[in-house]
């Protein structure tokens, strides 16, 4: 089932997510849900407070990226069918020097700005089976974990930017969170009561 993700402004996506444990209410549909929202958003990743729920969990689906030809063909064969459900991660380590990739959001419809993160992270991580994992990952990979992984911190990729282009998005930040734009996929505004 595909459901409204959540607009920019929303107090959901500012909260710190809680852990959840094997008994999490329907958590198999849960998943299943996010990959069908995630999918029909034409998204490569998605976390849980995006369709409203302050918990720690995203799923990553990479094989979009694969396909870029300024990628080395060990990024593409990296990227290619990476598909995972991260489970109250934890980022233990991030290291090397920060490098800018354009970024964008689902809960932030039509605005993309260069963010600078470090390239290279270890994770621990429960996949869908709660079987508990310790990986590294580099490259795009890391990017993608990380600006999820910041979904379930209540961190956004626009935290990240300077304070000038902060000011300079405020406006089309305040439209998207009225629901003044337009979008092909289901969203709930904060400051508009249903879903569009």
């Amino acid at each position: 089932m595909i459901l409204p993700i959540v607009a920019y402004g929303d107090p959901v996506l500012r909260k710190v997510g809680k852990d959840i444990s094997a008994d999490y209410p329907k958590l198999d549909e849960l998943i299943s849900n996010m990959w069908d929202t995630m999918y029909n958003a034409h998204g490569v990743g998605l976390a849980a407070p995006q369709i409203g729920l302050p918990i720690r969990l995203f799923l990553v689906d990479t094989t979009p990226f694969s396909d870029d030809e300024e990628l080395s063909e060990e990024e593409q064969k990296a990227l290619n069918g990476f598909k995972k459900v991260f489970i109250n991660a934890k980022i233990e380590e991030e290291i090397g020097a920060e490098w800018d990739f354009n970024e964008g959001c689902l809960s932030i419809p039509d605005i993309r700005e260069d963010v600078k993160r470090k390239p290279e992270i270890k994770v621990t991580y429960l996949d869908e089976n709660f079987k508990e994992h310790s990986e590294t990952y580099d490259g795009l990979l890391a990017r993608v974990i990380q600006h999820e992984y910041d979904h379930i911190e209540g961190v956004l990729f626009t935290d990240k930017l300077s304070s000038l282009k902060k000011r300079l998005l405020k406006s089309r930040l305040d439209k998207i969170s009225k629901g003044k734009i337009n979008i092909d996929y289901k969203m709930r505004f904060p400051n508009i009561k249903k879903a569009r």
